[in-house]
């Protein structure tokens, strides 16, 4: 990979780091206190209630994708400090160059990703 490459990238996945902890940080600082979001009527608590918990469900599924996509681009910038970037984390071969152009924190190549995807949506036995 040409040194200009490894820059872009690593410039690129900088920017992607940025976003994503921007995000994150927007998405934790916008909750309120619960005593904060109670102050209206007392009518209806339990639908209150409710809908509070959906959105508490909803905003940390939100925040643990994106922890997991801010950890799949500080792997991508470790490897590129080792010098293994562009190979794929199961297999070793190298990762297609348009799915890094794509994907550039991605660390398996399609048909290690194929089998991972497929080996989790199979029901387990028994």
């Amino acid at each position: 990979m040409a040194r200009t490459d490894t820059k872009l990238i690593r410039s690129r996945l900088e920017a992607e780091k940025k976003r994503l902890n921007e995000e994150l940080s927007q998405l934790t600082s916008s909750v309120k206190p619960v005593e904060e979001r109670r102050e209206g009527s007392p009518f209806g608590k339990r639908e209150e209630e409710a809908t509070e918990t959906l959105e508490l469900e909803k905003r940390l599924a939100l925040e643990n994708r994106i922890r997991g996509l801010l950890d799949e681009v500080e792997r991508a910038l470790k490897k590129l400090d080792e010098g293994t970037y562009g190979l794929c984390d199961m297999c070793g071969q190298l990762i297609d160059p348009a799915r890094l152009e794509a994907l550039p924190q991605a660390n398996l190549c399609l048909s290690c990703r194929a089998k991972l995807k497929n080996a989790k949506a199979k029901p387990l036995a028994g």
